[in-house]
């Protein structure tokens, strides 16, 4: 299965299957020990105990990234909505960007979309799209490993 990235002006969309159930996916998007495995992707690396997950609506989502070049970019968000196991909101206050992060239970798994509105002019990129492709690229491999043969349950 593959990522399908879509950059539409001030808006990025990422749809990605992943064979596990929406119980499980939900769990890697709300902890932040899942969180800091696979956020950055394969272009960032997330600094450790920099992610704090205060889930309730106006609780705050952050993290600071460190890119290639080793300069680290502290990322701040407040939840919007928190509709569990299917959908978190979060916006960042500084830019204005709203994601959506929709968990829809397809068969055995769950297909998740993530929605970003309103990109800042310097988010509009093809560095963006690839990147947020990345950190869904990166939440699969985390999902199969832990999922694999003789390994547990699908989240369900």
């Amino acid at each position: 299965m593959t990522t399908r990235t879509t950059l539409d002006g001030d808006e990025l969309i990422a749809t990605r299957y992943l064979d596990t159930g929406p119980a499980l996916v939900w769990t890697m998007f709300t902890t932040p020990e899942h969180l800091a495995a696979f956020w950055g992707g394969e272009h960032a690396t997330i600094r450790p105990g920099s992610v704090v997950v205060d889930l309730r609506v106006g609780g705050a989502f952050q993290l600071d990234t460190a890119g290639a070049d080793g300069c680290s970019h502290p990322l701040r968000f407040r939840y919007e909505v928190i509709e569990a196991p299917r959908l978190l909101s979060f916006s960042s206050p500084d830019s204005g960007l709203l994601t959506e992060v929709r968990l829809e239970p397809t068969g055995d798994g769950t297909t998740v979309v993530v929605h970003q509105r309103a990109l800042p002019p310097d988010l509009r990129t093809e560095q963006a799209r690839v990147g947020l492709r990345g950190i869904l690229e990166r939440l699969a491999a985390l999902l199969t490993d832990a999922t694999g043969p003789g390994r547990g349950d699908a989240g369900e």
